[in-house]
């Protein structure tokens, strides 16, 4: 693929992801509406939102290898290792009982599998406060006791644990004397709660409402790692859901379920998402969980569903020393919302459809082929148009429907090489479909139509094009 043509794919996918998100969130909720805030504001924003003080990670280095880590993630997947073989301890026993196994009653009488369930408990009852103490001594302790060495130098010799800030911070100011300092935000939230009066009067809504926004977030991690799945510059779709205190609760179950049905609505099975619940709940959260993609890597994170209370409204009413409530007409009353948050990573969610799309197969008569089955809806390309010859009035055919599909779904046109060819370049760039206009359609106006994942081949017609490659895409 040219390198023109592969950042345009790229980009394609991720705008594509962009929009059915925005659409589901936005278009298809009459309580939902988006907004596009400052990348730049005010500090104190950020001093009300906690970050200034509180926006840090834990960083510990290994002396002989000089690699740096994020000390809560070197405990946090030595938990995930014992509890990845608790989940083999328990489908060795499946397989041996079969039909009679009861997994909650092996859980609970399996010496093994008790004693790994009392040693993540245990390091979850010191792990936790530990962090909550900010005592950082007591969290390399616990590194050394575990025996968690460097995954490069195999070696235990580590340094103190020190916290380390994720803001970027940058200068404003037409001179360096006269320059403040600022920060570059590290979520798109905090734009959302600053202009929650200014979109709640003058869209009219009404509580419960949500305010959705895309855009991109900037933060100094420690180690920038594993491809995309985890950048100092990346995107977020958020969306924050204004609700009556007291009713967080329900609005935050709802959403979780919300959630992952767009999520399998992209055509990934329901096996390659988990809920993940949290254990350790940041200061503003009641609740939270997290929506867990089975990636190449493992299940990762690309989702967090939040219930955040009032701490940020009333955060940012008290730093600014102006009322940020809503009147409600119903009750004759004006309070502070409660807040539950749908928060995705669209760099996660791109990776996390790539790599399930890509798939190599051995077809019956030998050959192989390279796939990628993005689901039809957000392939970059959703329809080739190919004439199967140079000649003889096709490729004349094949812009008249060239013309019509450009309107409504991104298409391509090719002419070189065989039509076989042609198809396996289309399946390689998850191409649904494929219009191939032959020495038939100049006698009866029809074409073939080709399915990417069956291979089957339709025969409609010429008029017909443009309304079966719609409801097909539209599912």
């Amino acid at each position: 693929m040219p390198r023109s043509t592969a950042l345009y794919f790229l980009q394609a996918l991720k705008n594509n992801i962009r929009e059915y998100w925005w659409k589901s969130m936005v278009q298809y909720h009459e309580n939902i509406v988006g907004l596009d805030a400052a990348i730049f504001m005010h500090p104190t924003v950020w001093k009300a939102s906690g970050h200034v003080d509180a926006f840090s990670d834990p960083m510990i280095d290994n002396k002989d290898s000089k690699k740096r880590y994020r000390a809560d993630v070197l405990i946090e997947e030595y938990i995930q290792k014992t509890e990845d073989k608790i989940s083999k301890e328990v489908e060795k026993a499946r397989v041996r009982f079969g039909e009679t196994f009861d997994e909650t009653m092996y859980r609970e009488t399996n010496p093994r599998v008790k004693e790994y369930l009392e040693k993540i408990t245990a390091v979850k009852h010191r792990f936790y406060p530990a962090l909550d103490r900010n005592d950082l001594a007591d969290v390399k302790l616990l590194i050394e006791e575990l025996g968690i060495v460097c995954p490069v130098s195999g070696t235990k010799n580590w340094t103190e644990v020190r916290q380390f800030n994720l803001m970027f911070s940058t200068q404003m100011g037409s001179v360096n004397e006269d320059a403040s300092e600022i920060y570059l935000r590290p979520e798109t939230a905090q734009g959302i709660f600053v202009n929650f009066l200014n979109v709640q009067k003058t869209a009219r809504m009404k509580i419960p409402f949500g305010i959705a926004q895309t855009g991109k977030a900037f933060r100094n991690e420690i180690v920038a790692r594993q491809f995309l799945f985890r950048m100092r510059e990346f995107e977020q779709m958020e969306m924050q859901f204004f609700v009556k205190p007291g009713e967080e609760m329900k609005w935050y179950e709802y959403w979780k379920e919300e959630r992952m049905k767009w999520h399998l609505s992209l055509g990934m099975p329901a096996n390659k998402y988990r809920f993940h619940d949290h254990d350790k709940l940041a200061h503003y959260a009641n609740a939270a969980a997290d929506i867990e993609f089975e990636f190449p890597i493992g299940f990762k994170e690309i989702e967090g569903i939040h219930s955040r209370t009032d701490f940020d409204l009333s955060a940012h009413q008290k730093f600014s020393g102006k009322k940020i409530q809503y009147f409600d007409t119903e009750q004759n009353e004006s309070y502070v919302p409660y807040v539950v948050e749908t928060s995705i990573g669209l760099d996660r969610t791109f990776l996390a459809v790539l790599s399930h799309a890509y798939r190599e197969e051995k077809l019956e008569d030998g050959s192989d082929r390279v796939v990628l089955g993005i689901p039809a809806r957000l392939a970059p390309i959703k329809v080739a148009v190919l004439p199967l010859v140079k000649k003889d009035g096709l490729p004349e055919k094949a812009r008249e429907i060239m013309d019509k599909l450009m309107y409504d779904h991104r298409c391509f046109y090719e002419e070189k090489d065989t039509i076989g060819r042609r198809y396996r370049r289309m399946d390689a760039l998850g191409t649904p479909y494929c219009i191939t206009i032959d020495h038939q359609t100049l006698q009866d106006n029809t074409v073939t139509i080709r399915d990417r994942d069956t291979m089957l081949q339709e025969r409609i017609g010429m008029e017909q094009v443009s309304s079966v490659v719609s409801g097909r895409i539209a599912g």
